[in-house]
């Protein structure tokens, strides 16, 4: 079996997977798959990779949490194009930032349902099949809704997503398309996320929601394997995450350190964690304990904030996967950035002006915190960086037409185009 077990991220207790649905049964902490790294090598290496032609995040099954495969179960399996999302050298931000390291930026709004979020919902719909789950559900500002929603379209599985009555219109127009039966709750993401838990207990539907099922780490963690692989095995230097949750950078951490534990890649990247200064609860975790050794991440103790963020995708008041992320920062010798709404709404017309990457706010936010962490000297100008861009900018028109600006309004007349001299 490739599967140890399941291990609590706070008290350390261990389970079979057969033991526990979601947390720790002990402290109500979040619990990580443990593998059985020795035996996976035997089965698995990098010339299976340089020979697959999978181009999705199932070329990753060996060590992934799932026992199903395509033979004998494809019908469980999302028949949509989930990962190994495209990878470019953004050569005219680092000309624009006075930069000579390499900046790479990963767009994952070219998934499915336009974000990062795909990752983690096709893998825990595979896993709720597995278990014979019947009705899907989560919490959500969007994105993870719209991914799961998405998924159980294409597996034609029923779902029902929960959202705060504020998340952006583009967002509820996807899960409405997708056939999912959307519940807009009167309060934040945080009152929807409770919500979605005690819907869960109460019917007996599978939670998929970020920081309760184990398995969402899973998906996200895929990311890492693929920028490994795209990038020729050549470790960056740091990895610049948009935080919210924390989900997505405990589990891009992990990929890292699977691939490493497998002798796939001999180093391991920093890990940098960025929010919104109106979205911080892991910024201030990560500023009281990172002096500590490792070996005290006990210590940890995160603090809910009145999350205010425009960056409605990493708008937490209380990260739900807080204690795994802010480990995963002091672990990988990384660091904590803030930035302002205005420089995360400003990166979005950067990205988009100079490579052509449309970012929603919570995305673009990886790239505001690159830019002040380059102005700070805290990023070396002879270091690799990779932005993870976590969603698209069509999740959010509005925010987008802060920063846009306006088309030029004149008579349909080719005079009035001469007028403007436009070069």
């Amino acid at each position: 079996m490739k599967i140890k077990g399941l291990k609590c991220i706070i008290c350390g207790k261990e389970y079979s997977p057969s033991e526990v649905k979601y947390v720790c049964s002990s402290c109500g902490g979040n619990l990580d798959v443990i593998y059985d790294y020795l035996e996976i090598k035997k089965h698995f290496s990098r010339s299976d990779l340089a020979s697959s032609r999978m181009y999705s995040i199932w070329r990753y099954l060996p060590v992934l949490p799932l026992e199903s495969n395509f033979t004998t179960h494809q019908k469980y399996f999302p028949k949509l194009h989930i990962g190994w999302t495209p990878i470019h050298r953004a050569k005219n931000l680092s000309k624009k930032l006075n930069f000579s390291g390499n900046i790479y930026i990963k767009d994952d709004g070219r998934n499915p349902s336009a974000s990062y979020k795909d990752r983690a919902s096709s893998v825990v719909a595979v896993k709720g099949q597995e278990i014979g789950a019947g009705v899907f559900t989560t919490a959500s500002t969007g994105n993870a809704g719209c991914a799961l929603a998405c998924m159980c379209s294409n597996l034609q599985l029923p779902c029902v997503i929960f959202v705060p009555k504020t998340a952006p219109r583009a967002k509820i127009a996807q899960l409405l398309l997708f056939g999912a039966k959307v519940i807009a709750v009167n309060g934040t993401y945080d009152d929807a996320f409770d919500l979605s838990l005690g819907a869960a207990s109460e019917f007996d539907w599978y939670c998929r929601s970020t920081g309760y099922n184990p398995y969402t780490r899973e998906g996200k963690k895929t990311s890492a394997f693929e920028i490994c692989e795209q990038l020729n095995w050549e470790v960056p230097d740091k990895v610049f995450v948009s935080v919210g949750d924390g989900n997505i950078i405990s589990g891009v951490w992990k990929g890292f350190k699977d691939f490493y534990a497998l002798g796939f890649i001999d180093r391991l990247p920093q890990i940098i964690a960025v929010q919104s200064d109106k979205s911080n609860a892991i910024s201030r975790a990560w500023k009281n304990v990172s002096t500590l050794p490792v070996a005290q991440t006990g210590e940890i103790k995160i603090a809910p904030v009145k999350a205010t963020t425009v960056a409605d995708s990493i708008s937490v008041d209380m990260p739900r996967d807080g204690v795994s992320a802010v480990k995963s920062i002091i672990e990988s010798k990384g660091f904590a950035v803030e930035v302002p709404d205005e420089e995360i709404l400003g990166a979005i017309k950067e990205l988009a002006e100079n490579e052509g990457v449309f970012a929603e706010p919570a995305a673009a936010a990886a790239f505001a915190g690159l830019k002040k962490s380059i102005s700070e000297k805290k990023v070396k100008d002879t270091e690799t960086v990779v932005c993870l861009i976590t969603g698209n900018g069509l999740k959010d028109i509005d925010s987008a037409m802060k920063v846009a600006g306006e088309p030029i309004l004149i008579e349909p007349e080719i005079e009035e185009v001469k007028k403007l001299n436009i070069q």
